[in-house]
């Protein structure tokens, strides 16, 4: 399902956004970014079947791919530009280069995306890291949403119901596409992209983000500084400024915009 989130405060013709939540997220996220976007912003939000209210049956054979597929298509008018978190990154990336240029948004921004480059680059221990420690980057999401009001201990227990709603064919589809991520086709995605980490992400590697920025056709990369996996939360100011230079570096009509970004910043 897809739905406006905020209409445009500037008139002409707007550029639309289509912000994109992870695995167990939820357009919550989007809080801060809502507020500080540019006036000639159109925000659309899509709410995934991987979301925190989600229907686990998604994860039993359909292809992420085709959910975000599905998203694009439902903003009237076509999508300008995509931001999107943490899983669904890579099945965004697989649907913008089915589409090849001309058939999607101008633009991308991917935060916080589980990417390698080749398949030699996984091991067994990242199996036993991200089986074993799944619980923790979902308790991260509830720290970054609920802040203190939620004690430490209750956190932990809130992450673990979570983990079980999601089940192993949720968290096969979480791997499942981080080890298909070599294969992605780089080549096709002729937009610019703007690959975000933070440096204290203990979930998605900041080398991931980096590796994923390299590889692109055009590719810059942000690293923030005393930020972890929710660059969009954590880092609120520096996160909009970042994606305001892109929009305005490929929408220079855009009202409220800034200055344009530099191709890639390490």
């Amino acid at each position: 399902m897809v739905r406006r989130r905020r209409a445009p405060r500037a008139a002409g013709r707007p550029v639309r956004v289509l912000l994109l939540h992870g695995l167990a997220g939820s357009t919550s996220v989007w809080r801060a970014y809502d507020r500080l976007a540019p006036d000639g912003v159109e925000i659309w939000e899509a709410v995934l079947p991987w979301g925190a209210e989600g229907d686990p049956e998604w994860s039993r054979g359909d292809d992420p791919a085709d959910h975000v597929e599905h998203a694009l298509d439902g903003v009237p008018g076509g999508v300008d530009a995509v931001v999107v978190h943490s899983f669904t990154a890579g099945p965004t990336l697989e649907a913008l280069a089915r589409r090849g240029t001309g058939r999607g948004p101008r633009a991308a921004v991917v935060v916080a995306p589980f990417h390698r480059r080749s398949p030699e680059h996984f091991t067994w221990d990242d199996a036993l890291y991200y089986l074993g420690g799944f619980h923790r980057i979902l308790e991260e999401g509830l720290r970054i949403s609920a802040g203190d009001r939620i004690r430490p201990d209750l956190r932990s227990a809130m992450a673990q119901r979570v983990r079980d709603r999601i089940g192993p064919y949720g968290w096969q589809q979480f791997f499942g596409a981080y080890l298909r991520s070599p294969w992605l086709d780089v080549d096709a995605l002729r937009l610019p992209v703007l690959v975000v980490a933070g440096v204290d992400d203990f979930a998605a590697p900041p080398d991931d983000a980096r590796a994923l920025a390299a590889a692109l056709p055009d590719g810059r990369f942000q690293l923030f500084g005393d930020c972890g996996h929710f660059a969009m939360a954590e880092q609120p100011q520096r996160f909009a400024d970042a994606v305001h230079r892109l929009l305005s570096e490929v929408f220079p009509g855009l009202a409220g915009g800034t200055a344009p970004t530099t191709r890639v910043a390490s």
